[in-house]
């Protein structure tokens, strides 16, 4: 490592000497991950240097071998055969942007050489959201092959609905009525923004994310308030694991979600928001205090496992409770006698 206060020559081989101690480890059969932290500082050290030795500047000052200074560090990444140990090294190079500018020279260049990019916007991480991913411009070239069938399955709008919610957020600051489909996914950009939200130290497995997201990208959190998403996700895994630990062991060993799985973990989820207690009705129209209990015996009342035989014997008690009632007592009907023959 070379701190802030290093020379500029330190700074300029400080990350060759990292990769070459990480393929030492590589030819030895192992696995290796080197991160550069971070590679614009590599590039101011090296304009340094350049400008000091008197060579002809290019763009923003830099020489005109920037790129190579680049590519020839990071395709050292390599994943090698068996026949040479089956050892690999994993380049991640991190790369400061100012004012979220990606087109700038040294981040272009960077994103060219690499398989993809994360990009981390400070506006999303002040409001809340962390990790603080911009799904519109964060892209893979290697896409769902890194993927599960579970988790390609189940994500494969994400990406979409996030970034439709990341352009009718700003549209909708200017506009004061909404239309029902942007109100829609409006409030569904929220709810899969609260439900990405991951605290720190504190990982997830593959069928943990699975069916957080599946709840989101399914509607089924659109029938509960941001503010309780959390707390609802947390009590569906706990449930999940508990009551469905064969279908989430299933997930985590296959990597798959067949279509009766899939049908499983919906109903779990729409069981899971019924105990839970929703806020909306299916509709999106919102429910009063204690009219989700309401709604919920209704449901109850409603479930195949109740008969109609049931239903009528439920009836005909109730008529033989009301038949009781009006029924005066013993004693009330011998004085009504007697008052009548004294009359008479």
């Amino acid at each position: 490592a070379a701190p802030a206060d290093e020379a500029a020559p330190i700074k300029f081989m400080a990350p060759y000497a990292g990769t070459a101690m990480a393929e030492y480890f590589t030819y030895k059969g192992g696995h290796a991950l080197c991160v550069y932290d971070d590679l614009t500082k590599h590039a101011y050290a090296y304009r340094q240097m350049s400008l000091l030795l008197r060579r002809p500047p290019g763009r923003e000052a830099y020489p005109g071998d920037v790129f190579y200074l680049h590519s020839r560090l990071l395709e050292r990444g390599v994943k090698l055969s068996d026949d040479l140990g089956g050892g690999s090294l994993t380049a991640l190079p991190i790369i400061e942007t100012q004012a979220s500018d990606v087109s700038a020279y040294i981040p272009t260049n960077v994103i060219s050489i690499t398989d993809g990019q994360i990009f981390l916007e400070s506006d999303l991480f002040y409001s809340g959201v962390r990790p603080a991913i911009n799904v519109g411009i964060s892209v893979s070239r290697v896409g769902g092959n890194a993927q599960t069938k579970a988790m390609k399955k189940v994500a494969g709008k994400l990406r979409l609905d996030l970034s439709q919610y990341r352009e009718l957020e700003a549209f909708a600051q200017f506009g004061s009525e909404l239309d029902p489909d942007t109100q829609r996914t409006l409030s569904r950009g929220e709810r899969l923004v609260e439900a990405l939200n991951q605290t720190e130290r504190n990982p997830l497995s593959v069928a943990d994310q699975v069916a957080a997201i599946y709840a989101g990208t399914g509607g089924y959190l659109d029938r509960i308030k941001v503010e309780r998403v959390s707390a609802f996700l947390s009590d569906l895994r706990d449930r999940l694991h508990s009551e469905s630990s064969e279908l989430m062991d299933s997930i985590n060993d296959d990597g798959k979600l067949s279509d009766e799985q899939e049908e499983e973990l919906g109903k779990a989820i729409s069981e899971m928001i019924d105990d839970f207690g929703p806020d909306f009705d299916e509709e999106g129209q919102e429910l009063e205090e204690g009219e989700s209990d309401r709604v919920k015996s209704e449901e109850e009342r409603s479930k195949p496992g109740r008969t109609a035989d049931e239903g009528d014997d439920a009836d005909g008690d109730d008529e033989a409770e009301a038949d009781d009632d009006d029924r005066p007592a013993d004693g009330d009907t011998g004085r009504e006698e007697a008052e009548a023959g004294a009359t008479a």
